[in-house]
């Protein structure tokens, strides 16, 4: 994994690679003892990646608490594009700031999917958390029927032009690649397969944010773990990860964050 400079506000770009954990719908109140494990281990080892853990939005502000002063940030895993409203259920990125979020994932392929969220809403939600001091994590990737028809540049580039405003411009934040058919399957690109795809989503973030596209990270989810960290995380253009179940254990995570 290539070094980067250290890390900015939001007004700046944020090339440093970061290793983020979604921990999706998991964990109760006691799963905090496991985020504050990963915070002691990054405190004693030499990390060169930024950490964060995207809790459940019930446990945001009991984790910001607790590992509060450490190396390892809390972001949320969505918020509404608006800053308040009659939105029962939705939870707003002023919000998430309030409870202690410095990092927002956005465009999950499970809220693309699941909820038919379009690159337009995307978009939206990323202006949101700009609004609110938010770094956001902005995520795309193709399903097995696009990459099996060639067709896993293309969608991801046009993912790329649609869910990234203009506003990122001088802003921290980073895009996560996740294949949709690699999530939580076991199932791995191959390291070429993910360079090809990276490289093309660098492609297309220069051309809609022109240097602010080269520098911020571009991320690798899918069925990362410990095993295969290493490898992925010194291909070309791979900036990191955002790890869905291997996140959920101080072991497992940890043992992605060595190969960092």
């Amino acid at each position: 994994m290539a070094a980067f400079g250290p890390r900015g506000d939001t007004d700046l770009t944020s090339p440093r690679p970061l290793i983020a954990g979604n921990w999706k719908m998991n964990g109760l109140q006691s799963a905090i003892g496991a985020a504050a494990e990963v915070a002691g281990w990054v405190e004693a080892h030499a990390v060169a990646a930024r950490v964060a853990i995207c809790p459940p939005a019930t446990l945001v502000q009991r984790m910001a608490a607790r590992l509060a002063g450490g190396g390892v940030e809390v972001g949320g895993q969505d918020c509404r594009a608006e800053p308040s409203g009659a939105f029962t259920g939705d939870i707003s990125a002023e919000m998430l700031v309030d409870a202690g979020a410095s990092l927002v994932i956005l465009g999950h392929s499970e809220r693309r999917e699941g909820y038919g969220e379009s690159d337009a809403l995307v978009s939206a939600k990323v202006e949101a958390a700009l609004r609110a001091g938010l770094e956001p994590i902005i995520c795309v990737g193709e399903t097995l029927k696009q990459r099996r028809a060639g067709d896993a540049v293309a969608v991801v580039s046009a993912q790329i032009r649609g869910s990234l405003p203009l506003a990122l411009a001088a802003r921290a934040f980073a895009v996560a690649y996740e294949p949709i058919w690699a999530i939580g399957s076991g199932l791995t690109p191959s390291v070429a397969e993910i360079e090809a795809v990276h490289l093309a989503i660098r492609h297309a973030m220069i051309d809609r944010l022109g240097g602010d596209g080269a520098a911020a990270p571009i991320l690798y989810g899918g069925s990362v773990k410990g095993s295969n960290a290493p490898e992925i995380l010194r291909a070309a253009q791979v900036g990191g990860a955002l790890v869905g179940g291997a996140s959920l254990t101080a072991e497992a995570f940890c043992a992605i964050l060595a190969a960092a």
